[in-house]
């Protein structure tokens, strides 16, 4: 029997991409805001585009935040991606206002001290040993990003595996901790390195 995913669906996010490339895994795949599906399904994905607090404000609406902290709790699995990733944190700057993230992960997200905002485009990462997201994958990889904030308090990961990325500084491009893993980059534009590591994260389901 496949495993199940729900794509939490809070009014943010590629759902229907995403839903398509997580189901190319071989897992049942449902988009839903329903929480009870949400809290029962093998595993939940937070997707997320735009803004941090306008993110944090669909979280707030749907009361998703106590489904995807109890999961991480009790070591169910939950994959945060893009706006989805930066909003486990414990919160985001934007233009200067600070909004208050879920603080499933420690520090904050903070703009890109970069030449050229966004950063779009591909890029390799580097990754540390005990991935089990990048398993398999070769060390010249390149994933999909499109983002001008991104997680830059390396140095309060320490009990995490965390892969980095560089765009004129370096920021966590994936990060593991237990229950919870989140990418920066986009795996569902990622095309086959995107399916490597959504197929990595599936298998962690069964």
């Amino acid at each position: 029997m496949a495993a199940s995913v729900v794509i939490l669906d809070y009014g943010s996010g590629n759902l229907r991409s995403a839903e398509r490339a997580v189901a190319r895994t071989g897992v049942d795949v449902t988009v839903t805001s329903d929480l009870g599906l949400a809290a029962e399904a093998d595993g939940l994905v937070v997707p997320g585009v735009g803004a941090y607090a306008a993110c944090m404000a669909g979280i707030h609406e749907l009361g998703a935040g106590p489904v995807i902290a109890e999961r991480v709790a009790a070591g169910r699995p939950v994959l945060g991606i893009c706006v989805g990733m930066q909003i486990m944190f414990e919160s985001g700057v934007e233009h200067g206002i600070e909004t208050k993230g879920l603080g499933l992960l420690p520090g904050s997200v903070t703009r890109l001290r970069a030449e050229r905002i966004p950063h779009m485009g591909w890029n390799t990462v580097s990754v540390p040993a005990g991935s089990t997201l990048l398993a398999g994958l070769a060390a010249d990889t390149r994933f999909y990003f499109v983002h001008s904030y991104a997680a830059r308090d390396l140095d309060r990961l320490t009990d995490a595996v965390v892969t980095t990325a560089a765009h004129d500084e370096p920021f966590a491009a994936v990060v593991e901790r237990d229950a919870l893993s989140v990418a920066q980059f986009h795996p569902e534009k990622s095309a086959d390195a995107g399916y490597a590591l959504l197929s990595n994260w599936a298998a962690t389901l069964r």
